[in-house]
């Protein structure tokens, strides 16, 4: 999975960073959304630089306490407060919001262009008001940012390791949450459309095996049926009862299982066969799964072929 260097720059700079560890996905088709990271634990005091106007969003999450913080837009200082580790922050780009660096500060971004918001609307057939609710400095309990947050500080440290599934499949249910939560989209049951033809989930499972990197983004495969990315997530994971990327990892154990049966090959072989990108993700994976490591299920299924034959 390739970092978005361009994104984490854009970022970085004004909080006077050389760069920032991003990841970048297209899972709406109108726009680019990004996930980073901004952490510095000896910062250059003063205010930020100013972020590219844009009319996009900032969902930003917390990790640590920053006591009277010093919030700007539009040149002035709007207001002074305590923002808390845990809390979910917004920002408008078209307002230049700017803050006072000087603390330690470590949080997350993710990047939403309003076009994104947009495409989620029209997707889901309802309306919403067009613009994020919020007020500067005010933080908000949420539960579900903060649990995609956690999965993605684990996937920006371990790139390599961030399937394209992965990222497309987690910032699309942000983006979700954001424009429903903060943005007033009519909360409901789902449209009601059932899952994918058999010809169609053959063939979307074809081209999700043809490459187990996972590197084959949800739009790629989305676009192959003239579907929107949301709605063949949601048709995939009636059809198969896992949404895409989780599909892919089952097949990634099932494909190591199925070489560690037959064949003698080092575990690292085998890591990079099934898809996996070294050694040690394979075997955090594996382990998680299958409730084994690697080299232990391969000791038990060899002793248990030798007590049969």
């Amino acid at each position: 999975m390739a970092q978005a260097p361009s994104i984490g720059q854009m970022l970085g700079r004004p909080l006077h960073l050389k760069d920032a560890p991003s990841l970048i996905t297209r899972s709406l088709r109108s726009a680019e959304l990004a996930v980073t990271e901004t952490r510095d634990d000896d910062p250059v005091p003063g205010l930020c630089g100013a972020f590219p106007a844009d009319d996009a969003y900032m969902v930003s999450l917390k990790f640590r306490d920053y006591p009277d913080c010093e919030c700007w837009e539009r040149g002035r200082c709007v207001v002074k407060t305590d923002v808390r580790a845990g809390a979910t922050y917004l920002y408008d780009l078209k307002r230049d919001p700017r803050y006072v660096i000087d603390k330690p500060f470590h949080s997350l971004f993710f990047y939403l262009p309003r076009s994104a918001l947009d495409d989620i609307a029209r997707q889901a057939r309802k309306p919403w008001t067009g613009e994020l609710a919020y007020e500067p400095g005010i933080g908000h309990d949420d539960t579900v940012v903060r649990h995609l947050g956690t999965s993605f500080v684990e996937a920006l440290r371990r790139p390599e390791e961030a399937n394209q599934l992965f990222v497309d499949h987690m910032m699309l249910a942000l983006t979700a949450h954001v424009t429903q939560t903060y943005g007033g989209l009519r909360p409901g049951a789902e449209p009601a459309r059932g899952g994918l033809a058999s010809w169609q989930v053959k063939r979307a499972c074809e081209k999700l095996e043809s490459d187990l990197s996972g590197k084959l983004s949800l739009e790629q495969i989305a676009a192959e049926f003239d579907l929107s990315v949301s709605h063949f997530s949601r048709a995939f994971r009636i059809s198969t009862g896992l949404p895409p990327h989780q599909w892919l990892l089952r097949q990634r154990i099932k494909a190591a299982k199925q070489l560690m049966s037959v064949r003698d090959l080092p575990l690292s072989e085998i890591a990079i066969s099934a898809g996996f990108a070294n050694q040690s993700h394979f075997t955090r994976v594996f382990s998680a799964v299958a409730g084994v490591s690697p080299a232990a299920w391969r000791r038990e299924v060899q002793g248990a072929n030798e007590a049969a034959g």
